[in-house]
């Protein structure tokens, strides 16, 4: 479960950043993440329950901001939204497809106190 290494190291920026800040602890991660991440929502959520015991994060909220894959279709020359890699242009069915965007996750912002 690769989940439980990204919500450590979800972890490791969140409490670097907020000792780099001053803070005493975390209230709210906010995460996005794209639907081509190949990442288990549910079990992410689980990992970070986990990870942040001990940490300035222990009482954090974890909010997941999903976004849309995104793709350029060769076949027809259109930016289209794919929810899977391997699926076909919506528009040609063409599996030319080069991914744009949505395959990515990254710490949005984090609250401190």
């Amino acid at each position: 479960m690769h989940e439980m290494s990204l919500a450590e190291s979800v972890r490791e920026i969140v409490d670097e950043t907020a000792r780099a800040n001053g803070a005493s602890r975390v209230t709210r991660v906010r995460l996005e993440i794209g639907q081509l991440a190949q990442v288990e929502i549910d079990a992410l959520r689980f990992a970070f329950e986990v990870v942040r015991r001990g940490s300035l994060a222990a009482s954090a909220l974890l909010e997941l901001v999903e976004i849309d894959g995104s793709a350029w279709c060769m076949a027809c020359s259109s930016p289209v939204v794919i929810s899977r890699r391997g699926n076909p242009c919506p528009r040609c069915q063409s599996h030319q497809l080069q991914v744009t965007g949505g395959d990515r996750m990254r710490v949005i912002d984090i609250e401190i106190d």
